[in-house]
C-alpha cells in the first residue's frame, strides 16, 4: 500500500512549474518491478513503481556508458564527444564541464528558478566546477563517485598518493569544502543524509512565489552496493536488493514530503538512471530482457528506467517505447520552464514536452542517435534498428572495429543476436545520413579546448 500524508497547502504558488529531478545511479532496466523485476530480483519497489502509474514510463530511454558522460549530457544537452566528458578518471586529472559548458542550472536561473543539488556530481571536482560554480545556489554530496569509498580500508592505501574522498558542500559564490571523509560507514548512510538536505531545502521553498528546481542524483545502486543499517538484511536476499528496497524508500520520501508541502499538483517529478546495471560481482544487476550492462554499447547499457509525472499535464499510466535520449532532459526541461537552449552552439537534445503530453497522438521528434565511448563510435541507433560499428557484448571482450558492420532489428532481435544486415541494406542510408550529419557538426563546431585538461597537459607533457 502507498503511504499518502496529508497535504499542506503552498503558502505560494508559481506559474512556471517546479522540478524535481532524480537520478538513480547504475539502475539496470530490468531492476524495478514496473520494468519485470522487483520481487524477480529480492526486493519489491512499491514507491516507484506507484510513480509510474501516475505519468508515463519510457520503455526506450537511452543513456551513455559511463557516470561522467551521461551527466555531461543530462547537464549541458549535448553529446558527450562534443563536451569532452568522455570517461570517469581518478582524482587530480582533468575531469568536468568545462567553463565552456552551460548547465541546465545555470540556464533555469536566467528562468527565476532557485536551484539545489543533492547528491553525486562527477562533473569537475577542483574549485569553479563544483555544482555550485555550475548554476546551483547551493550542494551537498561527493563530487566523484562511490568505489572512492574503500579506498581507507583497502590494502596498503596510502593518502600520501592517493587523495581522501569526501563528502562536500557548498553554496554559490563561495568556496565548496569538505564535510566529512567518504568511507563505507558514510557509504551506508549517505541516502538518507541526501533525502533529509533535500527535505530542508523543499521546506525553504515551498512558501516562496520563485519555482524551483531540484536535482538530486541519488548514490544507490552504484557499488560497493551496500545498504544503510535500517535496511540491512531487510529482504533476506542480500545488500543488493536491500539497496534496492532502501533506494525505493528514499524516492518515497522525497515524493510524500512534496506532497506534505502541497506541491504537487505543480511539480514535474523525473525518475530516472545514468546508466545501465553494475557488472561487478557481487552486486552485478539486470538489464531485464536487454543483453548487456554499462561500459558497453548493448541495449543493457543504453535502456535505463524513465518516469515522469506532471499532473494535470502528462496523462496517468503511459507507456511508450520511443526512443528518447538523455541529451533531450535539458532542451525538455528548458522548454517545460519557458526557456531556449542556447544558440551559440549545436544542441542535440530534442524537446519532447508535447510527445511526453500525447505519446499516442504526438509523433516523437527523434528518430535516434550515435553512441559513442570515449572517442569510438561504437554503434547507431535509428527507429527499430541498431548497427554496431565496434562489437563489444561484455565489458573487456571487444572484437575491435568490424569491417562489415552488424545490424540488428531490436524488436525482433531485442538480445542483438542475429545480424541482419544482408537482407537489409537499405536501413543504410538512413543510418549512414545520421552518423554523417553528426560528424559533420562535430568539425564544424568544435568546443573550445578545456583550459584545465591544457594546463595538465603542458605540466605533464602528454595528452590525457
Amino acid at each position: 500500500m502507498v503511504r499518502r500524508l496529508i497535504a499542506q497547502p503552498a503558502a505560494a504558488t508559481t506559474s512556471k512549474p517546479n522540478i524535481v529531478l532524480i537520478l538513480a545511479d547504475n539502475l539496470g532496466w530490468g531492476e524495478l518491478g514496473c520494468y519485470g523485476g522487483g520481487p524477480l530480483v529480492g526486493a519489491p519497489t512499491p514507491r516507484i513503481d506507484h510513480l509510474a502509474s501516475e505519468g508515463l514510463k519510457l520503455q526506450n530511454f537511452n543513456v551513455e556508458s559511463d557516470c561522467v558522460p551521461t551527466r555531461s549530457a543530462l547537464m549541458t544537452g549535448r553529446h558527450p564527444i562534443r563536451t569532452g566528458c568522455l570517461q570517469a578518471v581518478p582524482a587530480g586529472f582533468p575531469q568536468g564541464l568545462a567553463p565552456y559548458e552551460i548547465t541546465l542550472a545555470e540556464r533555469l536561473k536566467e528562468q527565476g528558478y532557485a536551484t539545489a543539488h543533492h547528491g553525486k556530481w562527477h562533473l569537475g571536482d577542483v574549485q569553479g566546477r563544483y555544482p555550485s560554480d555550475r548554476g546551483f545556489d547551493e550542494w551537498f554530496g561527493i563530487p566523484r563517485t562511490s568505489d572512492e569509498t574503500q579506498f581507507t580500508s583497502s590494502l596498503g592505501f596510502d593518502p600520501n598518493v592517493a587523495q581522501l574522498p569526501y563528502i562536500m558542500q557548498g553554496v554559490a559564490g563561495q568556496e565548496s569544502e569538505n564535510v566529512k571523509i567518504y568511507d563505507i560507514e558514510q557509504r551506508r548512510l549517505i541516502d538518507e543524509m541526501l533525502v533529509e538536505k533535500s527535505k530542508d531545502w523543499l521546506n525553504r521553498q515551498a512558501g516562496k512565489k520563485e519555482p524551483f528546481f531540484l536535482y538530486h542524483p541519488l548514490v544507490h545502486l552504484h557499488f560497493p552496493t551496500l545498504p544503510h543499517k535500517d535496511f540491512d538484511g531487510k529482504t533476506g536476499k542480500g545488500s543488493f536488493p536491500d539497496s534496492l528496497a532502501e533506494m525505493d524508500y528514499r524516492v518515497g520520501q522525497i515524493l510524500d514530503h512534496i506532497d506534505h508541502l502541497g506541491l504537487r499538483e505543480n511539480t514535474v517529478v523525473i525518475f530516472a538512471s545514468d546508466n545501465g546495471p553494475e557488472f561487478r560481482e557481487p552486486w552485478r544487476g539486470t538489464a531485464g530482457p536487454w543483453t548487456g550492462t554499462y561500459h558497453t554499447a548493448m541495449e543493457g547499457s543504453l535502456r535505463v528506467p524513465f518516469i515522469i509525472r506532471w499532473p494535470g499535464k502528462i496523462q496517468p499510466a503511459g507507456v511508450s517505447n520511443e526512443i528518447v535520449h538523455v541529451t533531450d532532459i535539458f532542451t525538455t526541461l528548458l522548454s517545460i520552464a519557458g526557456g531556449n537552449v542556447p544558440d551559440d552552439r549545436p544542441i542535440d537534445g530534442v524537446d519532447q514536452t508535447n510527445f511526453f503530453k500525447n505519446p499516442t497522438t504526438v509523433t516523437c521528434p527523434r528518430e535516434g542517435f550515435c553512441f559513442y565511448i570515449k572517442n569510438d563510435l561504437f554503434a547507431l541507433k535509428w527507429r527499430d534498428w541498431k548497427m554496431h560499428f565496434i562489437w563489444s557484448p561484455a565489458v573487456n571482450e571487444s572484437k575491435g572495429k568490424l569491417e562489415s558492420p552488424y545490424l540488428f532489428n531490436l524488436i525482433r532481435d531485442p538480445k542483438e543476436e542475429s545480424d541482419v544486415a544482408t537482407a537489409n541494406r537499405w536501413v543504410l542510408q538512413p543510418m549512414e545520413r545520421l552518423r554523417t550529419d553528426l560528424e559533420r557538426s562535430l568539425l564544424n563546431f568544435p568546443a573550445p579546448e578545456d583550459p584545465q585538461r591544457k594546463k595538465f597537459m603542458e605540466m605533464h607533457g602528454h595528452n590525457y
